[in-house]
C-alpha cells in the first residue's frame, strides 16, 4: 500500500521525463538512460543519485506495466478531481438518483476503492474489481552488509563471499507457506476476494477479511518450517565480486540478493559496504599510491639510486643530485589499475636528519661546515649574522 501512496505524491511521467501519451518503447528507452546515469555502481557513495535511481525504478515498475499504468492513470485522475461530473447532477436536483454513480461516470463506490488502496481496505462493494489489496506480492527488504578487505584485495579486486542473516525463501515449502503436498484453499468468508463489504448508505467501503487477513486464501496446513509465512530466518553465504580499485566506504549493489519477497515477489537488493584495511607502507590517493622514502643528506646532495616497494615488486628509483626534502617523484603505471586507466606511484623524498652521529661522522661534518659559508647564504635576510 505504500507504493500506492507514492502514486498520489509522485508524477512518474515527470520522473522518467516522458509525456502521458508516451508509448511503451519511449518509456523503456527513458528508463534505461536514467537508470544507467543514476545507477549506484556509477555513483559510489552518492546518496542523492541512489534515491534518484530508486525513484526511476519505481516509476518504470508502474509505467512499464500496462495494467499498473492504467490503474495509476485512473487513480491520479480521481485524486485530482474526485467528484468530477457530480456537481452537474446536483444542480439538476438529482445528484445520484439511487445509482451510486455520478453523471461524469465516477462511481461513489470508487471512493471506497480509492481510500481502501491507501489504508489497506479492498475495493468498493459495487465494484467488480476483486483484486486483492494489501495481500499481493511484496518485494523483499533491501539489506546492507559490511565487508572488510585487505588493502591489496581492494586494489586488485577479488571474488569472495559474505555472511548475511535475513529472511530467505523457505527451503521446505519454496515460499508457498503450505506444507509440501498441500495447497492453500479459497477463504470461505470472502470467497477469495480478501475483503468484506461494509455498506454505509450511499457510500460503500470494504475492509480486509478477518478470517484470511485479506489474502483471499487460507493455508489449511502451514509449513512446519516457516509456520506458513513462506520465509525463514537463516544465515546464507552470498558471493560477491569486488572490482579492482574499490575505495573505502564504497557500496556495491547486488540486485535481488537481499530479503526474500513474499507471495512470489522478487527479493530486495543487497548493498555491500566495503571497509578497506591499511597497508603498512603505501597510502592511496584516488588512483595513485603514495609512499615516503627517507634518504641521507649525502644521497640527496650527490644523488643515489634507491629501491622502492610497490604492490607487486620493487622498482629502482633514481634520486637526482641536490634533491630537496619533500620532492615528489612519479613512477608511471604503478598505482591502482582501473578500467579507465592506471594510477601512478608517488614517492616523496624525505631527507633524514639523525639524532645521534658517530665521532667519524661529526669530524666529517665539521670539515664540510668549514667549507660552507652560512652567513653568505642568509645575507638576504638583512640581519647581521654572529
Amino acid at each position: 500500500m505504500a507504493a500506492q501512496r507514492d502514486w498520489f505524491d509522485k508524477d512518474f511521467y515527470k520522473i522518467l521525463g516522458v509525456g502521458k501519451l508516451a508509448i511503451e518503447k519511449d518509456i523503456t528507452r527513458a528508463y534505461r538512460k536514467l537508470a544507467k546515469k543514476y545507477h549506484p555502481d556509477a555513483n559510489p557513495g552518492d546518496r542523492k543519485a541512489e534515491d534518484r535511481f530508486k525513484d526511476v525504478s519505481a516509476a518504470y515498475d508502474v509505467l512499464g506495466d500496462a495494467a499498473k499504468r492504467k490503474e495509476y492513470d485512473e487513480l491520479r485522475s480521481v485524486a485530482g478531481n474526485p467528484f468530477a461530473g457530480a456537481a452537474g447532477g446536483a444542480a439538476r436536483g438529482n445528484p445520484y438518483a439511487g445509482t451510486q454513480s455520478a453523471p461524469g461516470g465516477f462511481r461513489i463506490d470508487d471512493i471506497g476503492d480509492l481510500f481502501g488502496g491507501l489504508f489497506g481496505r479492498g475495493g468498493g462493494g459495487g465494484s467488480t474489481n476483486n483484486r486483492q489489496r494489501g495481500s499481493g506480492p511484496q518485494r523483499g527488504d533491501d539489506l546492507e552488509a559490511e565487508l572488510r578487505l585487505a588493502f591489496d584485495d581492494a586494489v586488485n579486486g577479488v571474488e569472495t563471499s559474505i555472511n548475511v542473516a535475513s529472511d530467505a525463501t523457505c527451503e521446505t515449502c519454496k515460499g508457498s507457506g503450505s506444507e509440501p503436498g498441500t495447497q492453500p484453499v479459497t477463504c470461505p468468508e470472502c470467497k477469495g476476494r480478501g475483503v468484506l463489504d461494509d455498506n454505509q448508505g450511499v457510500f460503500s467501503f470494504s475492509r480486509p477479511c478477518p478470517k484470511c487477513q485479506g489474502a483471499g486464501r487460507i493455508i489449511a496446513k502451514p509449513c512446519h518450517t516457516c509456520k506458513g509465512s513462506g520465509v525463514q530466518k537463516r544465515n546464507r553465504q552470498v558471493k560477491v565480486r569486488i572490482p579492482a580499485g574499490v575505495e573505502n566506504g564504497q557500496r556495491i549493489l547486488l540486485k535481488e540478493r537481499g530479503g526474500a519477497g513474499r507471495n512470489g515477489a522478487p527479493s530486495g537488493d543487497l548493498y555491500v559496504v566495503v571497509r578497506v584495511g591499511e597497508h603498512p607502507l603505501l597510502k592511496r590517493k584516488g588512483k595513485d599510491l603514495t609512499i615516503n622514502v627517507p634518504v641521507t643528506f649525502t644521497e640527496a646532495m650527490l644523488g643515489a639510486q634507491v629501491r622502492v616497494p610497490t604492490l607487486t615488486d620493487a622498482v629502482t628509483l633514481r634520486v637526482a643530485a641536490a634533491t630537496k626534502s619533500g620532492s615528489v617523484l612519479r613512477v608511471r603505471g604503478r598505482g591502482v589499475q582501473q578500467k579507465d586507466g592506471s594510477g601512478d606511484l608517488l614517492v616523496t623524498i624525505e631527507i633524514d636528519v639523525p639524532k645521534k652521529i658517530s665521532d667519524v661522522q661529526r669530524r666529517a661534518l665539521e670539515a664540510y661546515a668549514n667549507a660552507e659559508d652560512g652567513k653568505k647564504l642568509r645575507a638576504y635576510l638583512g640581519v647581521k649574522q654572529s
